[in-house]
């Protein structure tokens, strides 16, 4: 599931290179740029404007900005770092891809927009996020954001005490019945055709958590177009107002095959990364990467912080480079880097 919100004041790519092209305007991309931008870097911010949480509305779980629209706090941080002479550039990333080094051997990479355009950066900072794959049960994507739900922890008190049903996805559904559990006394796991072992029955019974075995046919509406339930392949609707559902997470990399970045898919269908090491490291030299991109159970905040330490160590690599190249140059060299 990805949403596009309306699209806002872009800055002018400019042409030249710049110090560092960060592909993402999410909370890991523009903390990131942020970094880069208060240490007189010169950065670009390629933005799709597609937020995996666009549908909700408001962000919860990061302390201070609990409870504020997501589209908030993306203005605010597109604000802050243009503020430090940052661009942020409204575009959806066609191809990036190695280019050709610099005179004195540094990394070169070029960026290339649908529309056309490009730019040409020192070093990248991956931070497209994730697409939420559903399972294929009509009516449910319609609900995505409000009546259908993947986290407790960003959504969990706004549905306290309400008729939840969690839908199976795969064994994380059976830890996501228990943290739904302990926000409301009536929950119903519907395992789709996954069998649950006799433990895990035991378990659910022992806290009140109803099971239905019969497969799921489609979502029930109410008249108002708010979730009413599930009706099941026997005719049977079970009344529900919160679907909780543990979803496949997909890193987004269309358009950065050029960069060859490594990606791995997680245990038990969980979903799929970009590989990363400390700060965000890939095994491709002058890339890093942050956020859901990477890992996948990051919320806000976390996203945030991830994106801060890529920024603050691609601007020590970006330093060391400097002092090679400026060294070098004195030595009449070319810098090791």
């Amino acid at each position: 599931m990805a949403v596009t919100t309306s699209p806002y004041a872009s800055d002018a790519l400019l042409g030249g290179t710049v110090d560092a092209v960060v592909i993402g305007g999410g909370a890991a991309g523009l903390n990131g740029a942020l970094m880069l931008a208060r240490s007189r870097r010169s950065v670009v911010v390629i933005d799709s404007g597609s937020p995996r949480n666009a549908p909700a509305e408001a962000m919860h779980g990061f302390i201070v900005l609990d409870g504020t629209p997501p589209p908030e706090i993306l203005r605010r941080g597109r604000e802050q770092v243009r503020q430090y002479g940052g661009r942020v550039v409204f575009g959806e990333v066609a191809a990036a891809e190695p280019a050709a080094p610099s005179t004195d051997g540094d990394l070169r990479f070029t960026i290339t927009l649908a529309d056309g355009r490009s730019v040409t950066a020192r070093r990248v900072l991956v931070a497209t996020g994730l697409t939420d794959v559903l399972p294929e049960v009509p009516g449910l994507a319609e609900h995505w954001g409000h009546g259908v739900v993947h986290c407790p922890y960003c959504h969990g008190w706004e549905v306290r005490d309400e008729p939840i049903g969690i839908l199976a996805t795969g064994p994380a559904s059976i830890g996501h019945a228990f943290l739904f559990r302990q926000l409301t006394a009536d929950l119903t796991y519907f395992t789709q055709g996954i069998d649950l072992d006799e433990d895990t029955r035991a378990r659910f019974a022992a806290r009140n958590i109803h099971i239905v075995d019969t497969p799921v046919r489609e979502v029930v509406n109410n008249e108002d177009g708010t979730l009413a339930g599930l009706r099941l392949t026997d005719g049977q609707v079970v009344a529900r107002r919160v679907l909780a559902v543990a979803t496949r997470m997909e890193a987004r990399t269309e358009g950065l095959d050029g960069l060859k970045l490594p990606v791995e898919d997680l245990p038990d269908n969980m979903g799929r990364r970009v590989a990363s090491g400390m700060a965000g490291t890939t095994e491709v030299p002058g890339v890093w990467v942050a956020g859901n991109a990477t890992d996948l159970a990051a919320q806000v905040g976390a996203s945030a912080a991830a994106g801060a330490l890529a920024g603050a160590h691609i601007n020590s690599m970006l330093a060391t480079a400097d002092t090679n190249a400026a060294l070098a140059a004195t030595q009449g060299e070319t810098p090791a880097l």
